[in-house]
Formats: C-alpha cells, sequence, structure tokens
C-alpha cells in the first residue's frame, strides 16, 4: 500500500506560479512511476504529465509543455509539479499518482496505469 498526499495548491493570478507536492509513504518509492492529473468542474480526470522511477524521464501533456515540469526526490519520497505560466484553464484539483506496472510509455498517460492515487488539491486561477 502507498498514500500520497498532495499539498501546495492555491489561488494564483494568470501568469504566475505554483509547485505542487506529493509525499509518498508506504512502500519503496522509488519502485514507482508518478503521474500527475487534473480535473476540472464537469470535465473527466486528464493526464497532464508523468516522470520515470529514476527521474531520468518525462512526458507531458502537449497543454502543459513548457510551462510544466515534473521533479522528484526519491530519498525524500516526494514528487514535484512546478506549474509556470498559469492560464485560468488550469484551474483544477490536481492529483497524483503511483504505478507500480512497467509499461510503455504511452499506458502510463491512462488513469488505469496507476495502482495509488492521493486526494487532490485545489488549484484556481483567476484571470
Amino acid at each position: 500500500q502507498v498514500q500520497l498526499v498532495e499539498s501546495g495548491g492555491g489561488l494564483v493570478q494568470a501568469g504566475g506560479s505554483l509547485r505542487l507536492s506529493c509525499a509518498a509513504s508506504g512502500r519503496t518509492f522509488s519502485n514507482y512511476a508518478m503521474g500527475w492529473f487534473r480535473q476540472a468542474p464537469g470535465k473527466e480526470r486528464e493526464f497532464v504529465g508523468r516522470i520515470s522511477r529514476s527521474g531520468g524521464n518525462t512526458y507531458y501533456q502537449d497543454s502543459v509543455k513548457g510551462r510544466f515540469t515534473i521533479s522528484r526526490d526519491n530519498t525524500k519520497n516526494t514528487v514535484y509539479l512546478q506549474m509556470n505560466s498559469l492560464k485560468p484553464e488550469d484551474t483544477a484539483v490536481y492529483y497524483c499518482a503511483a504505478a507500480s506496472t512497467y509499461a510503455s510509455a504511452r499506458y502510463y498517460q491512462q488513469k488505469e496505469a496507476y495502482d495509488y492515487w492521493g486526494q487532490g488539491t485545489q488549484v484556481t486561477v483567476s484571470s
């Protein structure tokens, strides 16, 4: 079992930045690929990006490429989502998730790839 707790959400003006953290406990953190998803009101939960177990490989949804950066510190059991140049359309609840399965990079863009989820943290971007 892996417990995930997100933090760092809040209200920010368009063009601003936020850094989300996701702290993991319960199992060896470096055994899990990590993903970030988001869900806006009335919409499906969507993939934001993911990072490999070592942190050496990342992949992002097109709409956040160049603005968002995922990193991880396996010594602190934490994954981060640095969000810059925020837009009102980035407003959502952001979730981190952990995947134990070894699979193709494309597979990790799907919610079904992940075994554990955090409770989410709200990000609101005002115009």
